[in-house]
């Protein structure tokens, strides 16, 4: 099987050195992380068996985000927690889009614009939320995921939000519902989106490098009822929440610096097959990585780690509102994803962690526990 890994160790050299003086310090630390994940630069684990003198050696991932191979069980966690904390009630996935116009820009100066388009549609969601012709609530919660890629790695940035059909109202202290398959109007958030995007661009300086006509034409804004099928659209966003842009299981062949992986075009189920050159796979790969401590998951309102209302609260506040409705019983907490453990290829039975070593230095001991920075002559 062909891997993203083996793509970046055999062609990511020459990639360095043609585009050297231009490829950020981030990109570079994405490329240094990828080629030396699973091996011994990123350190190794020894597993060793209790009853027998067996021992096996495990090379450790190197826990980048921008790593395929890594990330993968987050992705589970994630998705387990979203999933024991969805609210009773219809849920709307709303999706707010960058002008294709706007690409270059956004690439360019993404810490400013990713930061930015959370902020302004987020807000522009509050403000609809609040608004009395669409639902009067003004402490609405819901959470946003940025994406930045298409299914051919193609750059477009935009922000999928999972809200609630309703929201708090403050006075009352009462919840209020948004119709069942209208939450607002995708015209009026669009208006919103652009104009507060127009004045943090003012604010930092750099509204006179985007184009005018940009804020002549409407921003796509794009909202979906999603019912009481919340679970299948957080299922959808889990393997984006942590995961890259594009997975092993993807790559169909590498041949001749030509590199051919597999796709599903939007709205279809055919799936079609894609050929660059290996040099633009890695380009097209690495345009996607965030700026240093960017969070690409954010929650808003009720939703807020800062919000004194519990999930249960809100819970029991829909409940209230829709007495008619069935009783809605909170399921039971995330339970942590068990592990399989390495067994033993002589007898069977569990394997122990023994040590832990990094750059020949031994992090960690099964005897003496972790001993950071002691060097082991």
């Amino acid at each position: 099987m062909y891997k993203i890994a083996d793509i970046f160790r055999h062609y990511a050299p020459a990639y360095i050195q043609q585009f050297d003086n231009t490829i950020p310090a981030e990109h570079r630390k994405v490329i240094h992380a990828i080629i030396n994940c699973r091996t011994s630069e990123s350190g190794v684990a020894v597993f060793g068996c209790r009853d027998c003198p067996e021992k096996k050696i495990v090379y450790l991932g190197c826990g980048n985000r921008n790593c395929p191979n890594c990330q993968q069980d987050k992705s589970k966690q994630w998705l387990n927690r979203a999933i024991n904390n969805v609210l009773p009630g219809p849920h709307f996935m709303i999706t707010f889009t960058v002008p294709s116009e706007l690409r270059r820009f956004f690439r360019g100066n993404q810490k400013e614009t990713y930061s930015a388009l959370f902020r302004a549609s987020s807000n522009a969601l509050k403000d609809a939320m609040a608004n009395s012709k669409y639902c009067g609530a003004d402490l609405p919660g819901f959470f946003g995921v940025l994406h930045t890629w298409t299914r051919q790695l193609e750059y477009h940035p935009h922000i999928h939000y999972v809200v609630p059909g309703g929201g708090l109202d403050r006075e009352t202290g009462m919840w209020k519902n948004s119709q069942a398959d209208y939450c607002v109007p995708q015209r009026v958030l669009s208006a919103l989106v652009k104009a507060k995007f127009r004045d943090l661009m003012m604010q930092a300086g750099l509204l006179n490098r985007i184009p005018k006509h940009v804020w002549r034409r409407d921003w796509l804004v794009d909202a979906q009822a999603v019912g009481n099928n919340t679970e299948g659209v957080l299922k959808y966003l889990a393997p984006y929440v942590f995961r890259v842009a594009i997975s092993d299981s993807r790559i169909v062949s590498v041949h001749n610096d030509l590199v051919t992986f597999k796709y599903t075009p939007s709205g279809t189920k055919r799936t079609k097959l894609i050929t660059l050159h290996a040099m633009e796979f890695i380009r097209r790969f690495l345009q996607h990585t965030l700026p240093t401590g960017f969070m690409k998951i954010r929650y808003y309102g009720f939703m807020s780690p800062g919000c004194p209302i519990s999930n249960t609260e809100v819970a029991a506040m829909v409940q209230l509102a829709n007495s008619d409705s069935p009783v809605f019983t909170p399921t039971q907490p995330p339970q942590p994803l068990p592990r399989l453990p390495l067994t033993c290829p002589c007898c069977g039975k569990d394997m122990q962690l023994l040590e832990i070593w990094k750059k020949n230095i031994r992090v960690y001991s099964l005897i003496i526990g972790p001993r950071r920075h002691c060097k082991i002559e």
